[in-house]
């Protein structure tokens, strides 16, 4: 259990991180994941005067606390799956 749990863990993180796949394969602004809104977000020009580096940094907190959350959630599994694997450090 412990170590299904920790595979879960990085395929979800790999998959909420992935980027060029779905550059490929979206093709409407309303399908696009969360890592090309945030591309998105970075290139579009609001306006052109004004920093938005503020409002960049605001976003990808916002897009990172699922991945806090899942961690936090599954972290006994995720810490005993490590220990159970045999690795010293």
């Amino acid at each position: 259990m412990p170590a299904l749990t920790t595979v879960a863990i990085f395929s979800f993180l790999q998959h909420w991180n992935e980027f060029i796949q779905p550059l490929i394969f979206l093709n409407t602004m309303e399908n696009y994941t969360v890592s090309l809104g945030l591309r998105l977000f970075q290139t579009s020009p609001a306006d052109p005067g004004e920093p938005k580096e503020h409002l960049l940094m605001a976003a990808a907190v916002i897009a990172s606390i699922p991945c806090i959350l899942l961690f936090f959630a599954a972290q006994r599994f995720f810490v005993r799956g490590i220990v159970m694997s045999g690795i010293k450090g």
